[in-house]
């Protein structure tokens, strides 16, 4: 009979072993910085907020309020600063409030 090998790991590191793997690293970020989005920026901009969408480093935010997207635009480099540092990764290099 062979003999079982304890070696524990993990949840957290089999999934990103399991995510790098299959190469599914851009989707989940996607996931997730659309939850980041909303966590960050509360319900107040979450309710304003049509679309998160993230293409090549690029994050697109679609906006229902004029008002909000102008206040937004002000502090453009932070938003990107904070969402990579949650995400703890150079995923944003670009904000797009539309």
């Amino acid at each position: 009979m062979a003999k079982r090998e304890n070696d524990s790991f993990s949840i957290e590191d089999l999934m990103q072993t399991f995510i790098k793997e299959n190469n599914l690293s851009k989707g989940m970020h996607k996931v997730k910085v659309e939850e980041t989005w909303n966590n960050m920026m509360g319900p107040g901009v979450a309710t304003h907020t049509t679309s998160v969408m993230l293409q090549n480093k690029t994050l697109i935010i679609q906006l229902n309020s004029s008002v909000l997207r102008e206040e937004l635009s002000y502090g453009k480099d932070k938003i990107i600063k904070m969402i990579n540092d949650e995400l703890g990764d150079e995923v944003i290099s670009k904000l797009i409030l539309a």
